[in-house]
């Protein structure tokens, strides 16, 4: 079982220490292409129209000025990089030693400036949408497709997808379908269901770490995996087809 995660729009800076080790990160293979995102990154972090050009506010200035120097920025595991309602809810500083390992083999980030990491891999922090555009790279999702396509077919090769991705992210890699269980949030009242943005947040948090902490064998099928989450909430699950991922909707209480 892999659980794939987007990555938090906010991130919190190492304290200190070394500079990313691009040699140590997951999936050497993206390497060229990282260092191509990196360079388009700090040229338009120095432009005098930066915000804009990221579309970002003035809040978060100092953000993308770190952008122009990340070579040299002190990096961190991607898990305490990381932060934000889903990272919070997942709560990795509070897992078991096991649990840790366990999450550090199973959870790929997809990221719009390294394609792929798993969470023991040290990045620093950054600024950077997998909706916006950058010179020389175009558009970030169609850029990282085939890429990614190439980087983690091994890696995914015979798992189980739990794919807890928000929708930008999920356009920069399309895994597998019949290995894939897209996870939705859903609050229910009086027979209607109306779709949640901060709850599927945290829920899909939750459920990242009930399937990180709960003891047995991980799941391998969709319906493995729907038997459990049902273990901690209302769910269902829908089968895919040959083109469409199943998909696992979590209905909470309105």
């Amino acid at each position: 079982m892999l659980i794939l995660l987007p990555p938090s729009e906010g991130k919190t800076p190492a304290a200190g220490g070394d500079s990313v080790d691009w040699t140590s990160l997951s999936f050497p293979g993206l390497t060229t292409y990282r260092a191509k995102v990196l360079e388009a990154l700090g040229t338009v972090s120095a432009h005098e129209d930066a915000l804009a050009l990221l579309g970002v506010g003035a809040s978060l200035k100092a953000d993308v000025e770190r952008n122009t120097r990340l070579h040299a920025e002190p990096a961190a595991p991607a898990h305490q990089v990381y932060s934000g309602v889903l990272y919070d809810a997942l709560g990795y500083g509070s897992l078991t030693a096991a649990q840790r390992k366990k999450a550090d083999e199973s959870v790929l980030v997809v990221s719009a400036l390294w394609g792929a990491i798993r969470f023991a891999d040290r990045v620093p922090a950054y600024r950077l949408s997998m909706a916006t555009a950058l010179p020389d790279v175009g558009r970030l999702a169609p850029f990282w497709k085939p890429q990614l396509n190439a980087a983690l077919a091994a890696a995914t090769a015979g798992e189980l997808l739990v794919d807890c991705r928000s929708s930008t992210y999920a356009a920069a890699w399309t895994p597998p379908p019949a290995q894939t269980v897209a996870v939705n949030v859903f609050t229910e009242a009086g027979g209607v269901r109306k779709v949640v943005s901060h709850f599927a947040k945290h829920t899909r948090g939750e459920l990242a770490r009930h399937l990180l902490q709960r003891r047995g064998k991980a799941p391998q099928t969709p319906a493995q995996l729907q038997k459990a989450a049902a273990e901690k909430w209302t769910v269902e699950l829908i089968e895919g087809t040959a083109r469409k991922p199943h998909t696992l909707n979590i209905i909470l209480p309105s």
